[in-house]
């Protein structure tokens, strides 16, 4: 038996697609994951939530609005949101 240094051995097939298959799990464990969002609304100090329209646009709204707001429907059923959207059940 002889004893082959790796060093000298080109990248074969069976070495390298499992490492190119565990190169496609690293955004599924969270690894891909950017924090500009996150540092961009640390840095500003306001915190945003985001809101649905009636007409199906998304809105940001800062968070102490929110908090100052008044709640004229607190709990409303499905068909009764599709109605407001203008969509029919």
């Amino acid at each position: 038996m002889s004893n082959s240094s790796k060093k000298g051995k080109p990248l074969s097939r069976r070495s390298f697609l499992p490492i190119l298959g565990t190169s496609f799990l690293f955004p599924f464990l969270g690894f891909g994951k950017s924090s500009s969002k996150k540092t961009i609304s640390k840095s500003t100090g306001n915190e945003y939530e985001t809101l649905l329209k009636p007409d199906g646009t998304i809105v940001k709204v800062k968070a102490s609005a929110l908090k100052n707001s008044k709640v004229i429907h607190k709990n409303i059923s499905n068909s009764s949101f599709l109605n407001w959207l203008g969509k029919k059940v």
